[in-house]
């Protein structure tokens, strides 16, 4: 007997934004002022998903107030432009409406919570979730599993049953995350994830439009 899922939690970037151009754009521009090396492109790719202080402790080699500097100096160029370099994946759009339709939708995202707001705001995409939650301004929630409880506190603040929460999104972080709270996660194949970190996924999905059926097909699993 199939037990639905409750409600699905999204990731943002690789999952709903190709959000790479301004995030590594911006990084680039900011460690370029500060007189730090600025890693390669690949490198800088790694920074796309987790929180930037991880990226700038285990890319750079930054830390503390060091990496604090480069972060603020980072937030103020992203919030005046970079956020807005970016563009919905193809079919993304369509599968969330799709599968909205059985469940309710939340965004969990290490972006600060203020500027998801604002992307998914610019973008159209705010109304189809319930809530969005995010990373805090002063990135004391930024892991992942942290973010999922504040996407779990404010779902259940609203009346939505989290009792079987599905995750999708493209990095072993939300892998991680979703599993510190015994949360299933389907991997989006299109973000920014190697193979590898789909490990402890329950499926992974090719395209958007691989999503409603992934989702219906998982439930079937939970116990």
């Amino acid at each position: 007997m199939s037990i639905p899922f409750t409600v699905v939690l999204v990731d943002l970037d690789g999952t709903i934004m190709d959000s790479a151009f301004g995030i590594t754009r911006t990084l680039s521009m900011a460690l370029e002022e500060l007189g730090y090396p600025v890693p390669s492109p690949s490198r800088l790719v790694e920074f796309v998903g987790p929180p930037i202080l991880d990226g700038l402790r285990d890319v750079v080699g930054l830390e503390d107030d060091a990496a604090v500097t480069v972060l603020d100096r980072y937030r103020e160029l992203y919030r005046a432009n970079g956020a807005f370099e970016a563009e919905p994946y193809a079919g993304v759009r369509e599968a969330l409406v799709e599968l909205r339709r059985s469940a309710p939708l939340a965004v969990a995202t290490s972006k600060p919570e203020s500027v998801a707001t604002s992307i998914l705001e610019h973008f159209g995409f705010a109304p189809l979730f319930t809530v969005l939650a995010g990373a805090s301004d002063d990135e004391t929630r930024s892991a992942k599993a942290d973010v999922i409880t504040r996407a779990l506190e404010l779902l259940t603040a609203a009346g939505v049953d989290t009792a079987r929460p599905v995750m999708i999104g493209d990095r072993f972080h939300d892998v991680e995350g979703a599993a510190a709270h015994g949360i299933p996660t389907i991997v989006a194949g299109w973000g920014y994830g190697a193979p590898e970190e789909a490990a402890g996924a329950i499926a992974v999905a090719a395209s958007p439009a691989d999503l409603p059926a992934l989702v219906a097909a998982g439930s079937l699993h939970r116990p």
